[in-house]
C-alpha cells in the first residue's frame, strides 16, 4: 500500500518534484522526501489525506494556504509552495534533516529539564509571532517541530485552519478531527467552543510537558477517551512521574493547561518565562495568576 502511494504521488508530482520516499504520516497529511526540480533543494512535500481532500475546495485551500508563505520566523519553518495535481492537494516546505520531535521523544522518554526548558522557549517564540500576525497553529505537537542545525522549528502554522476555511462543509458535520487528541484544549475537544490563541498555548504546555514527563498530560485508548479527560480531569502531577522537576515548573504548566482559556498565560512567551525561573515568578493567591518580572537586582 505504501509503495503505490508513493508511485501515485511520484506521477502526480513529477513535473515540478523528484519524490523520493516516504517519510511519515500525520494526522492531517502524508510526508514525502523529495527534490524541487527547478531549485534543486531537498524538499519536504505534505499530501492532504484523501478524507480531508475530500471536502476541500482547491482553490479555496492554495488562497488560503498561500498567506501562510509570508510568516518568516526563525523557528518556523516556513512553506514555500502549494498545489494541486489530480485529486491531490499538497503542500511544501525545506526538507530539515534533524527529525522530530516526536522521534527524539521515541528515543530518550525524557529530556533534560535545560534542553526542554530551551525548546519551549523556541516554540513560544514562534507561536507568539504566528499570533502577531493573526496565525493560529491549532495543533501544536511534538510531530510538528522539527530539528535543524539543532535548532526547534514549528512546522504547520495555519495549516489546519486553511482546511477548516477551504472545506464545503463544516469539519465537524464530516466526523473528521482537526487536530490531535491529546494536545488538543478542552475547548477543541469539546468541538462547540472558540478556539483561539489560548489553545495553541495549551498545546505547548501539553508539549513541556512530554518532554518531561515522558508522555503526554492526558491519554487514553480512544479519541474519545482522550477528550473526556481533556474536557473534564485535571492534569496529573508532573512532580509525581518526576520528582526532580522544580515546584515552579509544575505551577507553569498547571497554568497553561487551565481548563479555561482566560486562566491560561496571555502568551506562550509569558507560560515560557514562568517555567524559567528565578527570573519570573507565578504570583499565588488570586483567582488568575498573574505573571510579574521580577525588578533587577
Amino acid at each position: 500500500m505504501m509503495h503505490l502511494e508513493l508511485e501515485r504521488v511520484q506521477t502526480a508530482l513529477a513535473a515540478h518534484y523528484d519524490v523520493q520516499r516516504v517519510l511519515g504520516r500525520g494526522g492531517m497529511s502524508l510526508v514525502y522526501a523529495g527534490r524541487d526540480l527547478v531549485s534543486d533543494t531537498p524538499v519536504a512535500i505534505k499530501v492532504l489525506r484523501p478524507e480531508f481532500a475530500a471536502t476541500i475546495l482547491a482553490d479555496r485551500f492554495q488562497r488560503e494556504i498561500g498567506i501562510l508563505g509570508n510568516l518568516h520566523h526563525p523557528n518556523i519553518l516556513r512553506l514555500v509552495a502549494a498545489g494541486t495535481a489530480g485529486h491531490l492537494l499538497y503542500y511544501v516546505m525545506p526538507y530539515a534533516d534533524g527529525g522530530t520531535l516526536e522521534e527524539r521523544l521515541e528515543r530518550e522518554i525524557q529530556l533534560r529539564l535545560d534542553e526542554a526548558l530551551h525548546i519551549t522557549r523556541l516554540i513560544a517564540r514562534a507561536i507568539d509571532y504566528a499570533h502577531g500576525h493573526n496565525v493560529l497553529h491549532r495543533d501544536i505537537k511534538p510531530g510538528n517541530v522539527i530539528f535543524d542545525h539543532g535548532e526547534a522549528m514549528v512546522c504547520d502554522f495555519g495549516v489546519a485552519r486553511a482546511i477548516v476555511r477551504a472545506s464545503e462543509e463544516t469539519i465537524s458535520s464530516s466526523g473528521i478531527v482537526v487536530g490531535t487528541p491529546s494536545y488538543m484544549s478542552p475547548e477543541q475537544a469539546a468541538g462547540n467552543g472558540i478556539v483561539d490563541r489560548p489553545s495553541d498555548i495549551y498545546g505547548l504546555a501539553c508539549v513541556a510537558y512530554e518532554m518531561l514527563a515522558g508522555e503526554p498530560p492526558f491519554t487514553g485508548r480512544t479519541p474519545q477517551a482522550v477528550f473526556a479527560r481533556q474536557i473534564a480531569q485535571p492534569p496529573p502531577s508532573i512532580r509525581v512521574v518526576r520528582p526532580d522537576v522544580p515546584e515552579h515548573v509544575e505551577l507553569a504548566l498547571m497554568r497553561g493547561l487551565a481548563k479555561r482559556p482566560d486562566d491560561r498565560p496571555g502568551t506562550a512567551m509569558e507560560f515560557a518565562m514562568a517555567m524559567q525561573a528565578p527570573d519570573w515568578e507565578v504570583l499565588r493567591g488570586d483567582a488568575r495568576p498573574r505573571m510579574r518580572k521580577r525588578a533587577p537586582h
